[in-house]
């Protein structure tokens, strides 16, 4: 009996891989957390000043995010994602030719820039491969793919820190080295693997993607991003300053925390792929919002290992599938506008500037981590006000 798969289903399955590693590759931003924690340390800098890197990637969102929704309109969504790739290889090769400040800026400037463009127009690229019945669970499969590169960057990093093997002097930026060798990798993939895209009935301008922040819901969801982001990039910086600031423990075991949030998002993921596929989103989503109010009292008050842990490992899974959601409820009600949409909603991870700058500044005032988690909690009362407005079907 052959086992050949069908010329459909094998032709699907060779461009969905391709997407997937497109979307590990996606993770590569979320090394930014853990490398402000490393530079801080290397340099002496101050809470404020190390998570201006995380604010600086996300900056770039603000800026690119709708033009790049414009480029797509026209010469396509691969071949954006491709740009995007290239542009994250760069950022990923920056840090290999030297570790200082300006050095580190121009890097994490550019992987935000990579980013911001690779997010805006992967998105929408699954929508020529999956019908809109089942693009929440691919969407949050494809985090689930991106939050594995989550995972492994502190991981990386505390191994290239600690090794004894030759990292060529590079220490824990090794990570890059390694991170840029799978860029290369997805560049190659992508390239080869063909996939058929429908064209936009018309080439809009800016003017006409920010008309549709005049939308409410489109606006409700574009803030949604905005929270989410803010509590994804704020809890990757902040989660091992918790633990040395609590625990007195050293960076290179404090940086598990980091891990332990990705491990946690990546179990999340990997639940919601299947578990969306049965259960309406605005369930899904208010057991996910209030997950993370929980975690923000335990974040405010334990004082034990375990305990703070906990609170991080509820963040992770709760916020691990909110961006599928919002993302794919957006693009299901403008199904005109996709590509104008999903530059919106990219811009909205621009929430990855404005909260982690505020904690930073926070946490600097307070003199402790309480005051990054106060303006953490500010987004995840926003996501549990989101669950009134969700739509429920």
């Amino acid at each position: 009996m052959s086992t050949t798969l069908p010329t459909a289903k094998r032709s699907s399955l060779l461009q969905f891989i391709p997407v997937m590693l497109c979307f590990f590759a996606m993770g590569f931003v979320d090394l930014v957390g853990t490398a402000s924690n490393y530079v801080q340390k290397d340099l002496g800098l101050t809470d404020s000043q190390a998570n201006l890197f995380p604010s600086l990637v996300f900056f770039w969102f603000l800026l690119f995010s709708v033009p790049t929704g414009m480029l797509m309109n026209r010469i396509g969504r691969k071949k954006t994602v491709l740009i995007s790739l290239l542009v994250t290889t760069v950022s990923l090769i920056i840090p290999i030719t030297g570790d200082g400040y300006y050095t580190m800026l121009a890097s994490f400037s550019l992987l935000g820039i990579g980013n911001a463009i690779m997010q805006t127009s992967l998105n929408p690229l699954v929508t020529n491969l999956i019908s809109g019945d089942k693009l929440a669970s691919t969407l949050t499969f494809g985090q689930f793919v991106k939050a594995i590169a989550s995972f492994l960057a502190p991981v990386i990093a505390a191994w290239a820190a600690t090794t004894y093997l030759p990292t060529f002097g590079l220490g824990w930026r090794a990570l890059f080295v390694i991170y840029a060798i799978v860029s290369v990798l997805s560049v190659s993939a992508l390239a080869a693997t063909p996939i058929e895209e429908e064209r936009p009935d018309k080439v809009s301008g800016v003017k006409e993607c920010l008309k549709l922040l005049g939308t409410p819901f489109i606006l409700l969801c574009f803030l949604g991003i905005m929270c989410h982001v803010g509590i994804d990039v704020g809890t990757n910086t902040i989660a091992p300053k918790i633990l040395m600031e609590r625990l007195s423990l050293p960076l290179e075991d404090a940086g598990f925390a980091t891990g332990v949030y990705f491990i946690f998002r990546t179990i999340g993921c990997f639940t919601g792929a299947f578990v969306l596929r049965y259960v309406s989103p605005r369930l899904f989503f208010a057991i996910s919002a209030i997950m993370m109010g929980v975690a923000c009292v335990l974040l405010f008050s334990a004082s034990t290992l375990s305990m703070i842990y906990v609170g991080i490992a509820l963040v992770g899974f709760g916020n691990s599938n909110i961006f599928s959601i919002i993302f794919s409820q957006a693009l299901i009600a403008s199904p005109k506008e996709k590509n104008e949409v999903s530059g919106l909603m990219i811009m909205g991870l621009f929430g990855g500037t404005v909260f982690p700058l505020a904690m930073g500044y926070a946490s600097d005032f307070t003199g402790d981590q309480t005051g990054a988690i106060a303006i953490m909690c500010i987004p995840v009362v926003y996501l549990i006000y989101f669950i009134t407005r969700i739509k429920k079907a």
